[in-house]
């Protein structure tokens, strides 16, 4: 695990945001993705000898000031604000938000009756270590042929790093892989033992693909996109996806998934023996 997840994302952010966007000119010999740190550290009214030490860690402890202007020169949308004022917070470590509790496996009644709302959506109850704790009939239909239910309980984590099933199921591979170990991070991660123990797993049992990952994504998962799905009954798939977060209490987010055009629309009705239209096809 890196030890500076306040750094890596300030750089991963900075080489994210082009020139044109905060209307420099981009010039003829330029080799850095994004802003250099000459340049943020222009836009944000501080020292590029901060911005280096920000980054690599030797300074850990931004003023709120700060922060604020980096946010703004970074162009940064209010989830990734949040997401930076808790790095800068937790820098220190120590402190966990979940404490020792473990990963939430009970669903509340409540959830469960939006649960069953949902059908024929594939849509189901995920924790914090990736394990699915409940599911539509619909997320069955489509999940169960890929392999992603078969451990008990079934964790999309694991089977996506260690499932050979999983490179086939997902022709984006790489993107699902960051965006599952960007929500193993979104939290305190190495200092939450449960998570602890399946980084360590990982490392183990996935090796580069995994630790790689680790050393560069940060943990800001994607809350909503599409993804395609290479199913062996249903044929391609362009499912639209949105990541909606239940009260931290519960430790959980509701994962669902619709149709994105009118062809998965059609093979997901098929899945899950429904007429066709139970699922109307998410546009743009």
């Amino acid at each position: 695990m890196s030890d500076n997840e306040l750094g890596l994302f300030l750089r991963v952010r900075r080489e994210a945001v082009t020139p044109a966007e905060v209307g420099l000119p981009a010039g003829p010999r330029r080799r850095t993705p994004g802003l250099r740190r000459s340049e943020l550290a222009t836009l944000a009214g501080v020292s590029v000898e901060y911005v280096t030490r920000l980054e690599q860690g030797r300074d850990r402890r931004p003023s709120p000031q700060v922060l604020s202007a980096l946010a703004d020169a970074l162009r940064l949308a209010p989830g990734e604000r949040v997401h930076l004022h808790r790095l800068s917070k937790g820098a220190g470590g120590g402190f966990s938000c979940m404490g020792a509790a473990p990963p939430g496996r009970t669903v509340r009644p409540g959830v469960r009756a939006l649960l069953e709302r949902l059908e024929p959506a594939p849509a189901a109850v995920v924790n914090r270590l990736g394990e699915l704790v409940a599911w539509t009939g619909g997320y069955e239909a489509l999940a169960g042929p890929l392999g992603i239910l078969d451990d008990d309980p079934p964790n999309l984590t694991r089977y996506v790093f260690t499932d050979p099933r999983a490179r086939d199921a997902y022709p984006d591979w790489a993107l699902v892989a960051d965006d599952q170990v960007a929500t193993l991070k979104q939290g305190p991660f190495r200092h939450d033992p449960h998570v602890e123990r399946l980084a360590d797993e990982l490392t183990v049992t996935a090796g580069a693909a995994f630790t790689d990952r680790v050393r560069s994504v940060p943990g800001l998962p994607r809350p909503n996109g599409v993804v395609r799905v290479a199913h062996p009954e249903a044929g391609p798939l362009r499912l639209s996806y949105e990541r909606l977060d239940l009260p931290a209490d519960d430790d959980q987010f509701l994962l669902v998934h619709l149709p994105a055009d009118e062809a998965a629309s059609r093979a997901l009705d098929r899945l899950a023996g429904r007429r066709p239209g139970a699922l109307r096809a998410v546009t743009a």
